[in-house]
């Protein structure tokens, strides 16, 4: 694939609050555009947590207009095995959310869970305005390049699946196998009332168990979960900075958020649909019965104007399914069982 075939195709895509991005794939479009280039920004005297049981750890340098930053990835299996599944987080997420499932799945892939750029052990980007689906659909390409994978398949959880979904939609795409995970093409307004009493409200926590607790109410619609599973899982998302627990996140991903308005947002979902049109490869559409991001009239839409695509609904689930009970690993290795 060029790189300037799929790069000309992402130009002016995505303007709308949850894809993101510049209406023009350039420094020029953002209120930043006379400021100098600037390096990768990361946060200070930071302690990470751990990486999960049975990981490997990698990262890949990657450009935006604003200059170069690094992407760091999790791997489970083989490294020579040339099956991969990537697996690819949420809005403010990062790649350990998959580690149950990828465990699981390291018997058939090498499965690699990147921290999206501006999360987790990922740099933060100089420009916040580049948070969206054109520079996150670059730096994949990036990171595939970097696998070079025989097969590859995708899960994505919410903003991963749009990426997938972009990505799947370009001409001569890599993706053969694409699971979208609780999103489609049309946001139900309700999600960003959600989202946005959480994401424009920076916290700190004194201690860790404090923030645990706060990221635990955050994420109740994940699943019926255990306090071991909830403490796997969401541990991952605090880091330590100067003596205090802070969520992983780049605090300034929201700023294409804040800078939208509805004309933008409309421009951004007709584009989705038209990535989700061009899909061309088994599509199933994964939505948890009490989301509140994906309604069953868009995942309706989304079978009638795909043939590729296919729905499955998980019972005492919103958004979105966090895919670490095995009747919810069941659904994805069945639907990747497919090795050919």
């Amino acid at each position: 694939m060029k790189n300037t075939s799929w790069m000309k195709r992402l130009r002016g895509m995505f303007s709308s609050t949850f894809a993101g991005g510049q209406n023009d794939f350039s420094v020029k479009a953002s209120a930043q555009s006379n400021a100098p280039v600037n390096i990768p920004t990361t946060a200070p005297s930071v302690i990470q947590q751990p990486n999960p049981a049975g990981s490997g750890q990698g990262s890949v340098q990657c450009i935006s207009p604003a200059g170069l930053h690094r992407m760091a990835y999790l791997t489970w299996g083989d490294p020579q095995n040339p099956n991969v599944l990537l697996c690819v987080h949420g809005l403010t997420r990062r790649g350990s959310d998959f580690a149950q499932l990828a465990r699981a799945m390291s018997d058939r892939y090498f499965v690699v869970c990147p921290d999206v750029v501006g999360r987790g052990n990922s740099d933060y980007l100089a420009n916040p305005m580049l948070y969206g689906v054109p520079q996150y659909v670059s730096d994949m390409v990036t990171l595939i390049a970097h696998l070079k994978p025989q097969k590859l398949d995708w899960f994505g959880t919410s903003m991963g699946g749009l990426i997938g979904m972009v990505l799947a939609g370009l001409h001569n795409q890599p993706i053969q196998r694409l699971l979208l995970n609780d999103v489609g093409p049309r946001i139900d307004p309700a999600f960003f009332m959600r989202l946005m009493k959480y994401l424009s409200k920076p916290v700190v926590f004194d201690t860790q168990e404090e923030g645990l607790v706060y990221v635990n109410e955050l994420t109740t619609t994940f699943g019926r979960h255990t306090p071991e599973q909830w403490r796997e899982l969401n541990l991952p998302q605090l880091i330590q900075k100067q003596g205090k627990w802070h969520l992983h996140y780049d605090p300034q991903i929201n700023a294409p958020i804040l800078a939208s308005n509805p004309m933008t947002a409309l421009a951004g979902e007709k584009a989705l649909w038209n990535s989700f049109d061009a899909i061309k490869i088994p599509t199933l559409i994964v939505r948890g019965a009490e989301s509140d991001l994906l309604s069953p009239a868009t995942v309706a839409e989304m079978l009638a104007r795909n043939s590729h695509a296919k729905s499955v609904e998980i019972p005492e689930a919103g958004h979105a399914p966090a895919f670490i009970l095995p009747n919810h690993i069941h659904i994805a290795r069945e639907f990747f069982s497919n090795l050919n």
